[in-house]
C-alpha cells in the first residue's frame, strides 16, 4: 500500500505537475498548477499509448486547431492517477516538422471536458492501490490556450519530464530495497539456528553485505542524477542508469530478504 501511495504521489509531482511549472504560463499555473500545489488535486501524463509505449515519437493521437479550439481524438493507457485528477497533460501530434517527423505537442485537458473518457479496468498482479487508467478522447475541445509550452519542442518538453521521473522510481526502488534489506538484517541477528544467530554465517552475511553493497551505489546514483538536475546540467543519460540499476538492485535485494527470512518470507505478517 505504502509503495503504491508513493507511485501515485511521484506521479503527481514528477509528471502531472512539473510540466506545468517548467513550461506553463502565468495564467496555466494559477489555474492548473495550483490545484496540485495544495493537495486538492492530483497530476496525471497522458502519454503512453496501446502502440506507442516505449516509442513515444510513436504517437498516433492526433490535435487539430479549429477556430480557437484544438480538438482531440485518441486513446492513452497505463495512465497513473487520471480518475484522481482535474486535469491530465496530454500529448498529440499537432503536425509535420521540416526534417519530416510528426510534431507532438503537449496539451493540458480537464479531465471533465466532453468526449473525454477514463476507465480504470486493469486488473494488476501489484500496485493495485495505485489507480492505472485508460483514456479515450473522442473530439474533446480544449481552448488553444491549453496548449503547454512551445508546440515545436513539445517532443523535448516531456522527454525532459520523463527524465525527471526516472529519478524519483529510481529513489523509490532505493527505499524499498532500504527496507528490505533493514528487515532482512534485523531478522538474521534473531534467528537462531544450531545454537547461533543465522547472521553468524558467513553465507548470510555474504548475503547482506552484496545486499548493503548494491543499495549504497544506487543511492549514490540517484543522488548524483538529482544534483545534476538541479544545478541544470545534463542528466538524462545519469537518471535512466539510477532507474535501470536501482530497479534491478531493488528486485535482487528483495529476492535475497526473502531467502533470509526463509518460510516466513512469504508470510504476509510474522509474530
Amino acid at each position: 500500500m505504502r509503495v503504491a501511495a508513493l507511485l501515485s504521489y511521484a506521479a503527481a509531482v514528477s509528471l502531472g505537475a512539473s510540466p506545468i511549472y517548467y513550461y506553463g504560463t502565468e495564467e496555466q499555473k494559477k489555474e492548473y498548477l495550483t490545484p496540485l500545489a495544495v493537495g486538492e488535486s492530483l497530476g496525471a501524463f497522458g502519454l503512453t499509448e496501446p502502440n506507442a509505449g516505449s516509442d513515444a515519437g510513436g504517437t498516433q493521437t492526433k490535435a487539430r486547431l479549429d477556430g480557437d479550439e484544438y480538438v482531440i481524438n485518441g486513446e492513452k493507457c497505463w495512465i497513473t492517477n487520471a480518475e484522481y485528477s482535474r486535469t491530465v497533460i496530454v500529448t498529440a501530434v499537432t503536425g509535420t516538422r521540416e526534417n519530416g517527423k510528426k510534431m507532438i505537442s503537449a496539451f493540458i485537458v480537464p479531465t471533465n471536458t466532453p468526449g473525454f473518457k477514463i476507465s480504470s479496468n486493469y486488473d494488476k498482479m501489484g500496485v493495485r492501490a495505485s489507480n492505472t487508467c485508460e483514456l479515450i478522447l473522442e473530439d474533446v475541445r480544449v481552448p488553444k490556450e491549453n496548449l503547454l509550452g512551445d508546440p515545436q519542442k513539445g517532443f523535448s518538453q516531456f522527454l525532459y519530464t520523463l527524465d525527471g521521473g526516472r529519478i524519483s522510481i529510481a529513489a523509490l526502488a532505493v527505499g524499498i530495497a532500504q527496507s528490505a534489506f533493514d528487515r532482512a538484517l534485523a531478522y538474521a541477528n534473531e534467528r537462531k539456528q544450531f545454537g547461533v544467530t543465522i547472521g553468524s554465517f558467513q553465507a548470510i552475511q555474504f548475503k547482506l553485505a552484496d545486499m548493503a553493497m548494491e543499495i549504497e551505489l544506487a543511492r549514490n546514483m540517484v543522488h548524483k542524477s538529482a544534483v545534476l538536475k538541479d544545478r541544470g546540467e545534463a542528466f538524462g543519460k545519469e537518471a535512466a542508469y539510477a532507474k535501470l540499476f536501482a530497479s534491478e538492485m531493488a528486485t535482487r535485494t528483495c529476492n535475497q530478504a526473502l531467502q533470509i527470512h526463509g518460510g516466513y518470507g512469504i508470510c504476509v505478517n510474522m509474530k
